[in-house]
């Protein structure tokens, strides 16, 4: 049975999506900027990457947040946040931190996908769908990174 959907929740969650995925544009960036060693390109490559990535997150999430339509009910109509989730400073930038602070970054983001879906399930299936897929995602970026980090624990 559907309930109503907490717009309030929803688009508190939505604006704090996109404040983790925008960190993510800038901290990928400067990470790729401060790579180092022998597997340089190929580092710096996946960074670049996946700060294009969350910048498409943070656009999405922004769509849906300012005119996502509930079957007949009001748009969300949110404003997103200007805000961006900080990034710890460092002066660690070797291969292994920066793919250890990458996790946590991705971990983070993991979870607030999984608040979403655990405030939009059976008040919108669409909403529902959008948390599932990016949790998706989301799952398999931490398990990339945990790959590429699994030589550096051994």
């Amino acid at each position: 049975m559907m309930q109503e959907l907490d717009q309030k929740q929803t688009i508190n969650l939505l604006n704090e999506i996109i404040e983790c995925e925008l960190s993510g544009v800038v901290r990928y960036t400067q990470y790729s900027l401060m790579v180092t060693g022998p597997y340089r390109i190929t580092i710096v490559d996946f960074l670049k990457e996946q700060a294009s990535e969350s910048l498409l997150h943070a656009q999405k999430v922004g769509e849906i947040l300012t005119g996502f339509t509930l079957s007949g009910a009001e748009a969300l109509e949110g404003r997103p946040s200007l805000q961006i989730l900080p990034a710890d400073e460092t002066d660690k930038y070797s291969v292994k931190h920066i793919l250890a602070q990458s996790l946590a970054h991705e971990e983070k983001a993991l979870r607030l996908y999984k608040n979403l879906l655990e405030t939009v399930t059976n008040s919108s299936l669409y909403l529902e769908q959008f948390a599932r897929n990016m949790i998706g995602e989301e799952e398999m970026h931490n398990i990339e990174l945990k790959k590429m980090l699994r030589d550096f624990t051994e």
